[in-house]
């Protein structure tokens, strides 16, 4: 399987995720072995939406990697002020980079994007859709802490929104794994992905709640996502919701000693600082990841035998 683009998590195979992530491991135990591996290469950064933790890590990862970045800057000081289409955009910042980043607020924008270019193209964020490099940086940190197989994860907070929800929770039907999704009912993962996902695993491996008290003991893996405001149609209903689920040192005297605590980032009021410093605490591990994460993709989509294909049996 070879992909010239990163569009959506779905797109992968296990193979194909581990090719990412043993990458990633070579080039996070020995940078320096790639420093000049793109040189003169360029990344563009289309970022409709505001970022820290993504735009930053792939403008480090192409810098990382010997080449450099060129940036749309904001919306507001862009030609799309102007009333210039996605489409015409993604065009003209082809012709001066060998690839592209994009981030944008419609579910299907990097999609739609994918078709109009011939250079890498990858989804730092569509909407409520998906954000599959934040799912590579994920699996590799669950990786690193326990494991992708025999692995039970609880995914808790805005999961009708949460598109690094989406992405992972999709990644993870490659694996044996046992997903407890936690979330009121306003927030429930929306009914397509859960059908896609008992597709995809039988059905076996996903279960819903909406208290994490009753499955938190059994858990590898609490990843936990904030209450997205931006995303709601009527404030009225995200205050509804909003701090429903906190996570203090009181709630984990329930957890195993060995649980893993992750986030995307940023967090509001989800986990408390006095969880920063315990073992529990994986989240900030978990951002800077993102560097050899985004290098590896970067590196595999640039490389002359373009794409990421995982070995298979075939």
């Amino acid at each position: 399987m070879r992909h010239d683009h990163l569009i959506t998590s779905k797109q992968l195979s296990r193979p194909d995720i581990e090719t990412v992530l043993d990458r990633a491991a070579e080039i996070d135990a020995d940078p320096s072995a790639v420093a000049d591996r793109h040189a003169n290469t360029l990344l563009g950064l289309l970022f409709f939406e505001p970022s820290t933790r993504t735009k930053m890590s792939f403008e480090t990862a192409m810098k990382r990697l010997g080449g450099d970045v060129v940036d749309m800057g904001s919306v507001e000081s862009s030609s799309v002020k102007k009333g210039e289409t996605l489409a015409d955009t993604v065009r003209v910042i082809e012709g001066y980079t060998d690839a592209l980043v994009l981030r944008h607020p419609k579910q299907g924008a990097a999609t739609m994007a994918s078709e109009f270019v011939d250079v890498p193209l990858l989804n730092a964020g569509d909407g409520a859709g998906h954000h599959p490099t934040q799912t590579m940086l994920d699996l590799y940190t669950i990786r690193e802490n326990a494991g992708l197989d025999d692995l039970t994860i609880g995914i808790m907070g805005d999961l009708k929104y949460g598109r690094t929800v989406h992405s992972l929770a999709h990644a993870l039907t490659n694996f044996e794994t046992q997903q407890h999704f936690i979330s009121p009912e306003s927030l429930q993962l929306p009914r397509e992905v859960v059908y896609d996902l008992h597709q995809r695993q039988d059905g076996t491996g996903i279960k819903e709640h909406e208290s994490l008290e009753g499955v938190l003991p059994s858990l590898d893996v609490l990843y936990v996502t904030r209450i997205q405001r931006e995303r709601f149609p009527d404030e009225n209903e995200y205050q509804k919701v909003a701090g429903e689920y906190q996570i203090d040192a009181e709630t984990l005297e329930a957890a195993s000693d060995d649980l893993t605590v992750m986030h995307p980032l940023p967090r509001v009021d989800e986990i408390a600082p006095e969880i920063d410093d315990t073992d529990y605490a994986a989240y900030f591990d978990q951002a800077h990841n993102g560097v050899p994460v985004r290098m590896a993709l970067l590196d595999l989509l640039l490389s002359d035998d373009r794409g990421i294909r995982g070995e298979t049996d075939e």
